[in-house]
């Protein structure tokens, strides 16, 4: 069974750190893309960060670029976020995802670990 595992959130003040990780288990996610989501209380889903299967290519969005940084350690079939300068709007659920090269859909989920923000 394939899992993608989610760690490492908390509570901490705005202007701190915090770093995910996202073990993946049950597969190798070589082929895969991997991606960091959120989603805050009332609002959708939404892409943070992704990574490509060589780590070369990374995405953001505009809210993280520049704080958030992604990177992979496909030994330890590991993604994380590290997350720097923190803001109470980043407060949500984050989630990390898989999808194939090749396609857009996400084909595995984890079960999200919350991060909240203290102004």
């Amino acid at each position: 069974q394939v899992q993608l595992v989610e760690s490492g959130g908390g509570l901490v003040q705005a202007g701190g750190s915090l770093r995910l990780s996202c073990a993946a288990a049950g597969r190798t996610f070589t082929n895969y893309y991997m991606s960091w989501f959120h989603q805050a209380p009332g609002n959708e889903r939404e892409f943070v960060a992704g990574i490509s299967w060589s780590g070369s290519i990374t995405a953001y969005s505009d809210s993280v670029k520049g704080r958030f940084t992604i990177s992979r350690d496909d030994a330890k079939n590991t993604v994380h976020l590290q997350m720097s300068s923190l803001k109470p709007e980043d407060t949500a659920v984050y989630y990390c995802a898989a999808r194939l090269l090749g396609t857009m859909k996400y084909n595995y989920w984890g079960q999200g670990t919350q991060v909240t923000v203290s102004s």
